[in-house]
């Protein structure tokens, strides 16, 4: 389904019957990520998928899609789906949106699960690896792409899911320059919202690769110490949805359970 925002079509999936789950995809993925996941959920929920700005059959407002911006195209559309309260699942990008959405209307939050994301502000290092990739996109797209994509695997699991992966190109090379460079923009001046951790009212969970390429498994030990987060470590990369799948399934539907 679409709708207007802005002058561009945001496209959402909405299926199933019971509370409202919404799952908000990764940079450089769509709502086809959630194909495995969001039937099973929808069998006892109202699942809501959405393309994020410039991802997917959404389309681009800007070169810079903030944090925020992203957000208010997700609000819009649960605005006009009626939906008040609803159990946010966020990977990585996603996670940063649903971070921007839950700051600007906690009330509208009844869950918070974070997969293989991060409450956290870009360091100056991650800064730089990104203004790195903008530039290097704007020589070649697709090889950029590709080999940012393989990446984000645990490197033994670059060959046992390379027809995964493959897929996973497939998606991320939809997605236009744009889009590519607008996200990035937006990532790089994210606000902190660790405090978020300590301070919401509703039922959080982040989930952590072990060997996640991205986001320093340390780094998220730290980020939940001295909370009440729900913390589920798995042991391989920042694609848990496909190097662990059944661990991911399994751990959002208990998740929901709770709530």
């Amino acid at each position: 389904m679409i709708l207007n925002y802005k002058g561009i079509s945001v496209f959402y999936s909405d299926i199933g019957k019971g509370r409202s789950i919404v799952l908000l995809h990764g940079f450089l993925e769509n709502s086809s990520m959630w194909k495995k996941i969001s039937p099973k959920l929808a069998k006892k929920n109202r699942v809501i998928c959405i393309d994020l700005l410039g991802h997917g059959n959404t389309g681009c407002t800007g070169y810079v899609h903030t944090m925020e911006e992203m957000a208010n195209a997700v609000g819009m559309v649960l605005k006009h789906l009626r939906v008040k309260r609803s159990i946010f699942v966020g990977h990585s990008l996603g996670g940063y949106v649903a971070l921007a959405f839950a700051e600007k209307q906690p009330d509208a939050l009844k869950g918070l699960c974070l997969m293989n994301s991060t409450t956290r502000a870009d360091t100056a290092n991650r800064i730089l690896i990104r203004n790195r990739a903008i530039n290097a996109v704007k020589i070649n797209y697709a090889n950029v792409v590709r080999l940012s994509i393989s990446n984000l695997f645990r490197p033994k699991n670059r060959i046992l899911y390379k027809e995964e992966i493959n897929q996973a190109i497939e998606e991320a090379l939809k997605t236009p320059l744009q889009g590519y460079i607008a996200a990035q923009e937006g990532m790089k001046m994210r606000e902190d919202r660790e405090v978020l951790l300590h301070f919401s009212p509703y039922k959080k969970m982040i989930i952590v690769g072990k060997n996640d390429p991205v986001l320093s498994y340390n780094d998220m030990l730290s980020e939940v110490k001295e909370t009440n987060v729900e913390l589920v470590i798995l042991p391989d990369g920042h694609m848990s949805h496909i190097e662990n799948k059944e661990e991911i399934l399994k751990n959002i539907m208990h998740f929901v359970e709770k709530i």
